[in-house]
């Protein structure tokens, strides 16, 4: 009976999860939009930058993951800190974070 009852709770809790993230959203990554917003205080919530950092909502995933694969390595040397954030990813992750900003409206 008790394990009849979790099963029960574990599907309704699944219904209620797809219907939570259903529509346009559900196809985000949660979890790179939670790595990118680390880069949300420089760069603008949801990568959209008014002020001195560059924006990168919208641009292409190549650009970003280019970019961020060359912080990692140290290749930028005009970089600040993005080299250590850079570096706090896996290749996995910073192709996610990639993702992320590129499917981002500019405005």
């Amino acid at each position: 009976m008790r394990s009849r009852n979790i099963a029960k709770l574990a599907l309704a809790s699944a219904a209620l999860a797809t219907a939570a993230w259903s529509g346009p959203a559900a196809a985000q990554d949660y979890k790179a939009r939670a790595w990118a917003s680390s880069c949300f205080a420089c760069h603008g919530t949801e990568g959209r930058s008014e002020g001195e950092f560059p924006a990168l909502a919208g641009k292409s995933k190549k650009d970003l993951l280019d970019a961020l694969k060359e912080f990692k390595a140290g290749a930028r040397k005009n970089a600040t800190i993005m080299h250590q954030h850079a570096k706090g990813y896996t290749d996995e992750q910073l192709e996610r974070i990639a993702t992320y900003f590129s499917q981002q409206s500019r405005r």
